[in-house]
C-alpha cells in the first residue's frame, strides 16, 4: 500500500494538469459583449495568451506525492486555458482560474490535492468604493443557479455594471518579499520564490483616469496564492474610502436547514491569512480583521431555511482606508494568502500553517539563544555578557524594568550603550533593549481618542498614544535614532500598537476616524520592514510576523509564572505542546523567573540557581527541546561552577541538534502530569529525521510502549532510532510509518529519542 492512500492524500502534481504547448484556440467566435470594452483590449490580450503554453486544468487528475514530505515537484506556472479565453495559474496544488472576456472573473478555484472545485460561481476580484460610490473589480453577471455552474454558462454572461475593465495582464518571474539581512542562525534562509501573474484594469466614466493592478502570486513547494492590490491615477484626486480585496463564491462545505448563527456553520477548508491586523494578539486568528465569511444574498437555492450560509469570502477592512489617490501617491493594498487544505486533521492543518510562514516570513525561523537581563548597570550588563560568551548564549536583552530609556537619545546616553554593545560584540555577544509604546497615558493631545466618548480612555489598554500624533512620529524618530547609533540589533518592542482606531481631527499625520487604523498600521510597520531588513532582531507581543518581526509571545498569563516551581514545570510544557499547533516554535518565545516576576516570592523563582539546578535544568531542556526560546529573566545564568557547567550541557546539546529541534513538531500526548507526555520535531531533509521527547511527571521510573508515528520524517520502510547518545537499533515501519517503542523515562524526569 502506498503512502499517499493510506491517509487519503490526492495530491496533483504539476504532470497531472496536462500541460503541453499548442495553439490557442482562436478568438475570432469571441464577442466582446462588456459595455466598455474595445477591441483593442481584446487584441492584446488574445495575442499576449497565444504565447502562453495551454494547460487542461481539469479536476478529475490525480498524481501521488505529498508537498510536506517532497515540495520539489510542485512549481509554479502561467498557462492559457484551452476555450481561448481564460488564464491559469497552478503549482501542481492549487490552481486559480480566470475569464478573460467578456470582462477578468475567478471562475474557480482548484484543490489539485482533492481534485475538487472549490467555487460554486462566478466571482469578480472585489470592489473599490471612490467618492462614495461602488465600483466593481471585473466581475461578470447572469449566473442564475448561484449552487454551482457550469462552463457553457459562462457564453451567455456580461460584465457587470460599474466595473473596472481588464485590458491587458503581464507574467513576472519573482515574489516580492521584505528585505531580510540573514545576519543570525536560520531553519530557513531561502527566500520564497515563484510566479506572479498581473491583470490591469483600466476605469471608466468617473473613475476613467485610474487604472488597478492586480497581483496573484503563486508559490513553488506550497498550496499558496497570494493577493494583493495597486492602484494609479493620472488624474485629479479621488479618495479611496474603503475596498474588497477579495469577493470569492466558495461552495459550503455542509448544508444545515435550521441553522441561523454563522458561528456555527462549517466554513470551506481553506485558510486565509492577511498581512493586516488591527488588535492585540499572539496568533493569527485573534488579530485577524479582514477576513469575513458573509451570506451570498442571492443564492436562493441554498438549503439553509433562513439563506443564511456563510459561504462568500469577503476579504475587507472593518474601517477605511479612506486615503487620497493622486498622481504622485497611488495606493498600495495589504496582502491576502489562501491555502487550501486536504485534510480537516488538526496536526496535517497545523503543519500546512507553520509551513506557510517558514517560507513567506523565513525571518521568524531565527532564533537566537538568548537572556532577560534585569539590570543596565554595566558591570551587570558586562557580567551578563561574559558568561553568555562562556556559556554559547547570542544575545542579551536588557529587559523591562532595567532603567534603559531607549527614548533618550541624547549623546550622554547614546554613548553609555553604544560602549556596551562594542564590548558585548567584542565577545560575539549581541545587545538589544526592551521599549514600552502603547498603554501609556501621554497627553490629551497626544491619545487616541475614543469615537464612542469623544475623549481618551476606554481603548484596547485603557489609552494608548495615537502613533500619528507629533509625539507619535517623534516615538519612532527616537527608536530608530537609538538603534542606529548604538549599534544595538534587537527590540523587545512591548504594547506595540493594538488595532486602535483614533476619532481625532486634530493629529498631524491622519485625517480622523476612518483614515487612523489604516495610517498607524503603516507606521509602526514601516519601523519593523526597517528593522528587517537590517537585521534588527524583534520580540513583539502581537501577531506582526509577516511584517518583518521575529518572535511573539508563545501565550501565557504572566501571574504563572508567579506559581511554585514545580508547577510551572507542568505549564511549562503544557504551554510548548498547545501553542505549537499554528506557529512555528523559533517565532514563539516563553518565560522563566529566575527572579521575581509577578509575585510568588521564593517559591516561585530560581535564585538561587545552585539550589534549584533541577528545576532550572528541567526548564531549559523543556523549551530549548521545543525549540523555544524563553526569556531567562533574571541577573545572571549562573553563580556556581555547577549550575555553568549545567547551562553549558544544555546549550551544548541544543547547539548539537539545532536544526531538527527548530523543525516541526507532531504531538504525540499532552501533559497532564498524571502519565507520560512528550513532543516530536520532524524533518526529512535531516540526517536526523526525528528528534522525540519523553517526560514523566510522577514520582516513580516510568515503563511505556510508544507507538511512534514517523510519516512525516520521509521513512518509508526503516528507521536507525536510539536513546540520547546510546547504541543505535534499526526498526521496521509499521504500515502506518509508525514504529512501536519500549521506552523508560525517570521518575520526574525525562529522555529524548534520535532517528535517522
Amino acid at each position: 500500500m502506498k503512502r499517499y492512500s493510506l491517509l487519503g492524500l490526492v495530491l496533483v502534481s504539476i504532470i497531472s494538469l496536462n500541460l503541453y504547448a499548442k495553439p490557442v484556440s482562436s478568438a475570432t467566435d469571441v464577442v466582446v459583449t462588456a459595455e466598455n470594452s474595445s477591441h483593442s483590449d481584446w487584441t492584446r490580450i488574445s495575442s499576449r495568451l497565444k504565447s502562453l503554453p495551454v494547460a487542461d486544468y481539469s479536476t478529475t487528475a490525480k498524481c501521488e506525492g505529498d508537498w510536506l514530505i517532497d515540495p520539489s515537484r510542485f512549481k509554479a506556472g502561467v498557462w492559457a486555458g484551452e476555450d481561448g479565453k481564460s488564464i491559469v495559474i497552478s503549482n501542481g496544488l492549487v490552481a486559480r482560474v480566470f475569464r478573460l472576456t467578456p470582462n477578468l472573473a475567478t471562475v474557480d478555484i482548484i484543490n489539485q490535492m482533492t481534485s475538487e472545485s472549490m467555487l460554486r460561481a462566478v466571482s469578480s476580484e472585489g470592489e473599490l468604493v471612490i467618492n462614495g460610490k461602488r465600483w466593481h473589480l471585473g466581475g461578470l453577471d447572469g449566473q442564475s443557479e448561484r449552487g454551482y455552474y457550469k462552463e457553457e454558462w459562462l457564453e451567455q454572461m456580461t460584465a457587470k455594471a460599474d466595473s473596472f475593465i481588464v485590458e491587458d495582464f503581464e507574467v513576472e518571474e519573482n515574489i516580492p518579499t521584505l528585505k531580510w539581512a540573514r545576519r543570525r542562525w536560520a531553519l530557513n534562509k531561502s527566500l520564497p520564490t515563484g510566479k506572479v501573474l498581473v491583470f490591469t484594469l483600466r476605469g471608466v466614466g468617473e473613475v476613467k483616469d485610474l487604472k488597478v493592478k492586480l497581483y496573484y502570486d503563486i508559490y513553488n513547494h506550497i498550496p499558496l496564492i497570494r493577493k494583493r492590490m495597486e492602484i494609479f491615477n493620472n488624474g485629479e484626486a479621488v479618495n479611496l474610502d474603503s475596498f474588497k480585496l477579495e469577493y470569492l463564491a466558495f461552495a459550503e462545505p455542509e448544508s444545515p436547514v435550521e441553522e441561523s448563527d454563522a458561528n456555527n456553520f462549517l466554513l470551506p477548508n481553506i485558510h486565509i491569512e492577511s498581512d493586516y491586523h488591527a488588535g492585540p494578539g499572539f496568533t493569527e486568528r485573534e488579530t485577524d480583521c479582514v477576513e469575513h465569511w458573509v451570506v451570498d444574498e442571492e443564492y436562493t437555492s441554498q438549503t439553509s431555511y433562513s439563506l443564511r450560509t456563510p459561504c462568500i469570502l469577503d476579504v475587507s477592512m472593518e474601517v477605511g482606508p479612506d486615503v487620497e489617490i493622486t498622481r504622485d501617491e497611488p495606493f498600495s493594498s495589504y496582502m491576502v494568502y489562501e491555502m487550501p487544505m486536504d485534510s480537516y486533521d488538526r496536526e496535517r492543518m497545523g503543519l500546512f500553517k507553520r509551513r506557510m510562514q517558514l517560507t513567506v516570513a523565513p525571518w521568524t525561523s531565527e532564533n537566537p539563544i538568548f537572556m532577560h537581563l534585569t539590570s543596565a548597570d554595566p558591570a551587570v550588563v558586562r557580567r551578563a555578557v561574559d558568561q553568555c560568551e562562556e556559556c554559547g548564549y547570542e544575545m542579551v536583552i536588557i529587559s523591562f524594568g532595567a532603567k534603559l530609556n531607549a527614548e533618550d537619545i541624547s549623546e550622554e546616553n547614546i554613548a553609555r550603550f553604544k560602549e556596551l554593545v562594542d564590548y558585548a560584540n567584542s565577545k560575539g555577544v549581541e545587545l538589544g533593549c526592551y521599549s514600552l509604546l502603547a498603554s501609556r497615558w501621554i497627553g490629551d493631545d497626544v491619545d487616541v481618542i475614543n469615537p464612542k466618548t469623544g475623549k481618551r480612555g476606554g481603548m484596547t489598554f485603557g489609552s494608548s498614544p495615537c502613533l500619528c500624533s507629533d509625539w507619535g512620529y517623534e516615538y519612532f524618530d527616537k527608536i530608530k535614532t537609538f538603534i542606529e547609533r548604538t549599534g544595538m540589533t534587537c527590540l523587545e518592542h512591548d504594547g506595540s500598537y493594538p488595532g486602535d482606531v483614533c476619532a481625532s481631527t486634530t493629529h498631524t499625520h491622519h485625517k480622523g476616524l476612518n483614515d487612523s487604523q489604516w495610517r498607524q498600521f503603516h507606521k509602526i510597520t514601516k519601523l519593523y520592514n526597517w528593522m528587517c531588513e537590517n537585521g534588527i532582531y524583534i520580540n513583539v507581543p502581537d501577531y506582526y510576523l509577516l511584517n518583518g518581526s521575529t518572535k511573539v509571545a508563545i501565550g501565557y498569563r504572566e501571574v504563572n509564572w508567579s506559581l511554585p516551581r514545580e508547577r510551572q514545570l507542568i505549564h511549562t510544557r503544557q504551554i510548548n505542546y498547545r501553542c505549537t499547533w499554528e506557529r512555528m516554535p523559533s517565532s514563539l518565545w516563553s518565560f522563566v523567573p529566575l527572579v521575581q516576576y509577578h509575585g510568588g516570592g521564593a517559591a516561585a523563582t530560581l535564585e538561587p540557581l545552585c539550589e534549584h539546578l533541577y528545576e532550572y535544568k528541567t526548564l531549559m531542556f523543556q523549551n530549548y527541546g521545543a525549540g523555544v526560546q524563553a526569556c531567562y529573566r533574571g541577573p545572571r545564568l549562573y553563580d556556581t561552577e555547577q549550575t555553568k557547567q549545567v547551562v553549558i550541557e544544555v546549550i551544548s546539546w541544543y547547539k548539537r541538534y539545532r536544526e531538527i529541534l527548530n523543525s516541526d513538531i507532531i504531538h504525540l500526548r499532552q501533559p497532564d502530569a498524571r502519565d507520560w507526555d512528550g513532543i516530536m520535531h520532524v524533518n526529512p531533509t535531516l540526517k536526523e529525521k526525528a528528534l522525540a521527547m519523553f517526560y514523566n511527571p510522577t514520582d516513580t521510573d516510568m515503563v511505556r510502549t510508544i507507538n511512534l508515528p514517523l510519516y512525516y520524517t520521509g521513512l518509508e520502510k526503516m528507521a536507525r532510532i536510539r536513546e540520547q547518545e546510546g547504541r543505535v537499533r534499526s526498526y521496521k515501519l509499521n504500515r502506518d510509518y509508525s514504529v512501536t517503542l519500549q521506552v523508560t523515562i525517570p521518575a520526574n524526569g525525562y529522555t529524548w529519542y534520535v532517528v535517522e
